[in-house]
């Protein structure tokens, strides 16, 4: 398959020449008339001859003219009519004798229609048609596995027989995760967004969301990373050069950008004059590696790329600000540097020891304050159940006379505190109350009720002091809980 032009943009450098892109333009046909997605796409050697076609799904202009089509290089060679909108296609082997030329499966309706060599060659119809006992058994097992939500978008890896693992996207927003021998899901990744598309690169799930952005997960639900896009997702699907063992995710965005990351590490960006919306890559013709992509309008694009090109990690828009970048001046190694660090070497049993002694006496002692804390009530809040009280005091003024406000509420949801106190405890020699114990009103639950006094600094040295407020229930002696007030110094009485 020929190629006629070469074009391509890497993000950051604007339009590349000939000589540095990575992408050869093979067609680009704005009149085509294909619409389809990412689904209904699919490459294969239906003759056995080394050329490989592209199959298709086509939805037809207003999705009342649904057509198998193949293409041949640049050439629409066979067109056949669907009964319904196709929903997916997929290519497998059939037989055991060689050469194995492989088929085409097309979902259209309620019905799977199978093509050898491209010619009809068997229906299978859900609801009507019996099933094979080994199919039944097979179709048992799978009935078995039940999901809480209608899934959209499917990956599964393995082996039938032996171990294979099923991530399924559903309506609800979540992606569930099932094993051979699990009827219920294993795990469950619940996302923020709707899902737009579901691939696997390696061992990562790679998510599309509505909220325009690519999310890395493990099987086992962990998030490894997030990558925010410039526009809506469109469509996703795998790209894998073989020749250097790279599998990547490529992303089209409602802006006409497809670009393809590598975890979250941005490898390259095409720019198309219009959205695409299905993405297919793979052997096509006689070409390794062929991208090949439906734009919103009908029109078609293949892209070849270049047996040279090597997708470098940082090649895009995106990657490192830079000044992180910059090598960093990093000092020579100093004679003492050294002998520390032979010293950590030698005694660095001796040193971790040490350390977790001197880190269990550091939890003791934090230990033993909580305890004095709780016992002595000096906490703002209260932790007895039959008084839940919350205390803050707040000082205003200049001095030699502040303003001391207490704030005390009612924790409770819904039963009123009655009999408590207020009490003082001061250096008389410094500070001068009128009414260092007062009793307190009714507490509703909820309502916060400030208690208002004045406190008069009486000495003129500029010494300040810890006014302790105690809240008591009255005949008992042992506060229901304290504050400590650090008495700011009288500035009105250092300016005389």
């Amino acid at each position: 398959m020929a190629a006629t032009s070469s074009s391509d943009s890497d993000g950051g450098k604007g339009e590349s020449s000939e000589a540095n892109s990575k992408w050869l333009d093979s067609l680009s046909d704005s009149m085509a008339n294909i619409h389809t997605f990412s689904a209904c796409l699919a490459l294969a050697d239906f003759h056995g001859d080394g050329e490989y076609k592209l199959a298709m799904g086509d939805l037809g202009p207003d999705g009342r003219q649904p057509r198998l089509k193949v293409l041949k290089g640049h050439t629409l060679v066979s067109q056949k009519p669907l009964p319904d909108l196709p929903a997916a296609a997929v290519t497998f082997l059939v037989g055991s004798h060689e050469p194995r030329t492989p088929a085409l499966a097309i979902a259209s309706g309620p019905c799977v229609y199978v093509y050898k060599n491209l010619k009809p060659y068997f229906k299978f119809s859900l609801p009507l048609l019996p099933t094979n006992p080994l199919e039944q058994d097979l179709w048992n097992q799978a009935k078995e596995m039940s999901l809480p939500s209608v899934p959209v978008f499917l990956e599964v890896s393995g082996q039938f027989d032996v171990e294979f693992r099923l991530a399924a996207a559903c309506r609800n927003g979540s992606i569930y995760i099932l094993r051979r021998d699990s009827k219920r899901p294993k795990y469950c990744i619940e996302l923020s967004a709707q899902p737009v598309g579901l691939v696997r690169v390696h061992k990562v799930l790679v998510v599309g969301s509505n909220q325009d952005s690519l999310h890395g997960f493990t099987y086992k639900g962990k998030r490894l990373w997030t990558v925010q896009m410039p526009a809506a997702i469109l469509a996703m699907n795998r790209l894998e050069q073989r020749s250097r063992g790279l599998q990547a995710v490529m992303a089209a965005l409602a802006n006409g950008e497809v670009r393809i990351y590598h975890d979250k590490v941005l490898l390259n960006v095409i720019r198309t004059p219009e959205a695409v919306i299905s993405l297919c890559f793979g052997r096509y013709g006689r070409e390794d590696n062929t991208l090949i992509m439906t734009t919103l309008g009908g029109g078609l694009i293949i892209k070849i790329l270049k047996r040279t090109a090597v997708f470098a990690e940082g090649g895009g828009e995106a990657g490192p600000a830079p000044s992180q970048v910059i090598k960093l001046n990093v000092p020579r190694k100093t004679r003492l540097y050294v002998d520390q660090t032979l010293r950590e070497r030698e005694a660095g049993t001796a040193m971790h020891r040490t350390f977790q002694a001197d880190l269990y006496l550091l939890r003791l002692r934090a230990a033993r304050a909580y305890v004095q804390a709780l016992e002595s009530s000096l906490s703002p809040v209260s932790l007895m159940a039959r008084e839940p009280l919350k205390l803050h005091a707040v000082v205003q003024g200049l001095g030699p006379t502040f303003k001391l406000t207490l704030h005390l509420q009612n924790t409770s949801t819904a039963r009123p505190i009655l009999g408590l106190v207020v009490c003082f405890l001061y250096n008389e020699v410094l500070y001068a109350l009128p009414r260092a114990f007062f009793k307190v009103p009714l507490l509703v639950p909820g309502l916060n009720y400030p208690l208002e006094t004045f406190v008069k600094s009486l000495s003129d040295k500029g010494i300040s002091d810890i006014i302790k407020v105690l809240v008591l229930r009255e005949g008992q002696s042992t506060p229901l809980l304290s504050a400590h007030i650090n008495m700011p110094m009288s500035e009105g009485l250092a300016a005389d």
